[in-house]
């Protein structure tokens, strides 16, 4: 179906070469290919949906009809993820077009630990955001009671009622080990989600995790998820959409403060001051970036740049703005023991290898990069550089490292292509009137 779009938008553009008119007339040559049932349109219709659906489709905070031919083949089934041996299904693009236009679409709630993002499956892009520690009521309260605060502040804050649609809930990676204790916790905690949910009304839930949902947001089933969040770094192996926790979820304890905290004590350290750590963060996002040779960058003698921030006025920074970041691969400069992010990202790639999981052997050699601080400019490629020298060369080659496909928002648009599927919600969500039958909620997380 992608090949097929491109192929036809590509015709589209063809101008009829008896005319130098400017506004002349697209031509649609039929011969080159079969549509199936849609040849049966006359060729100026075909070319007015195709002029309508082009422009939409391609920009980036709709789904390119590459992620939408990704989705209807790998997630229309739900989890698990079907292992597809030999040829893929045919698409029919009439019925798949017809049955996603059909499809209620879901609320999402996108709750990482820094910040929520919030919206509808049909917008072009998350419709809000806040501060999750604002949102999540009293810390001392039952997680129940806590998680229903959370969710009721967000269908208030969205004006929908809960029992319109259903609801997909990202979570973030927790009680990451493989042990019976944390089997337990996840289990209590997705619990909670559940009946917190329903209690407020809301007809079928879907809840996946983060790292899961940047991967399909990248359009892959399988890979290495590297999320920097607010405290810490989760390094997640995940094979066809499931998480591979035998194989090992490694944790880093640097996140977004971390770098935050560094660049605040350069610029102290530099006699810049400033009234809120609100400005060192914006600083970050709009000054930083990761060296690709940090030795060679400190001796560059003009990395100045400057940025007006909204409390504290206009600020120039110069080598703060890589000195940051570096952080998570020289953990030391900021005082911390821990291994550098480039090195547990090799470790867990050295598991992978070794697990010899059946099907394709270098599925752990794409890594997806997710989180606000993994926006930062420079990062994939500095990872790509590490991991090729610090890896052998039978693990390192063909490592490709993605940037957030989406930016910040990437897991909310991970959600965003499962709440559109031609299928959804049946195969993702659990329903209210069989939450309490032997649910198959083993998902994902």
């Amino acid at each position: 179906m992608s090949m097929l779009l491109r192929k036809l938008l590509e015709i589209m553009l063809r101008r009829n070469p008896t005319s130098s008119d400017e506004n002349s007339k697209l031509v649609l040559e039929r011969g080159d290919f079969n549509l199936g049932e849609l040849d049966q349109l006359p060729s100026d219709i075909l070319v007015q949906i195709f002029r309508i659906l082009g422009p939409k489709e391609t920009h980036q905070s709709d789904p390119s009809w590459d992620s939408v031919f990704f989705a209807e083949t790998n997630l229309t089934s739900g989890y698990p993820i079907p292992s597809f041996v030999g040829q893929r299904p045919q698409l029919s693009f009439k019925h798949i077009y017809g049955q996603r236009a059909q499809v209620p679409g879901a609320i999402i709630i996108d709750g990482g630990s820094g910040y929520c993002k919030f919206g509808w499956s049909k917008y072009a892009c998350p419709s809000g955001q806040s501060a999750t520690f604002l949102e999540f009521g009293n810390i001392e309260s039952p997680m129940y009671t806590r998680l229903r605060h959370f969710f009721a502040t967000f269908y208030n804050r969205m004006q929908v009622k809960p029992n319109n649609q259903p609801v997909i809930v990202t979570i973030p990676i927790c009680h990451y080990e493989d042990s019976e204790a944390a089997r337990t916790s996840r289990r209590q905690l997705k619990e909670a989600i559940y009946a917190s949910l329903f209690d407020l009304n809301v007809p079928s839930v879907c809840a996946v995790n983060q790292a899961t949902l940047a991967l399909y947001a990248a359009k892959r089933t399988s890979g290495i998820v590297v999320n920097i969040g607010f405290q810490v770094t989760s390094i997640v192996p995940i094979f066809n959409g499931k998480v591979m926790r035998k194989i090992g979820v490694k944790v880093l304890g640097l996140g977004a403060l971390k770098v935050t905290g560094f660049l605040k004590e350069k610029m102290q350290q530099n006699n810049l001051s400033f009234q809120s750590l609100y400005t060192v963060r914006a600083l970050k996002e709009n000054l930083c970036y990761v060296a690709l040779d940090y030795e060679a960058e400190l001796l560059k003698k003009n990395t100045q740049a400057s940025f007006q921030t909204a409390v504290d006025g206009l600020f120039t920074l110069s080598k703060e703005r890589f000195q940051a970041a570096e952080v998570l691969f020289k953990p030391h400069l900021a005082g911390s023991e821990s291994m550098g992010l480039h090195q547990v990202i090799a470790l867990c790639m050295l598991n992978c290898h070794s697990a010899d999981l059946p099907g394709e052997s270098d599925w752990y050699k794409t890594v997806v990069l997710s989180g606000g601080t993994a926006c930062l400019p420079g990062l994939a490629e500095r990872l790509e550089k590490e991991l090729h020298s610090f890896l052998p060369p039978h693990v390192s080659n063909g490592i490709r490292v993605t940037p957030p496909p989406y930016g910040v928002d990437t897991p909310w648009f991970g959600a965003k292509m499962i709440g559109n599927l031609s299928t959804f919600p049946g195969p993702w969500c659990v329903e209210k009137s069989k939450f309490r039958q032997k649910p198959r909620l083993s998902l994902m997380w």
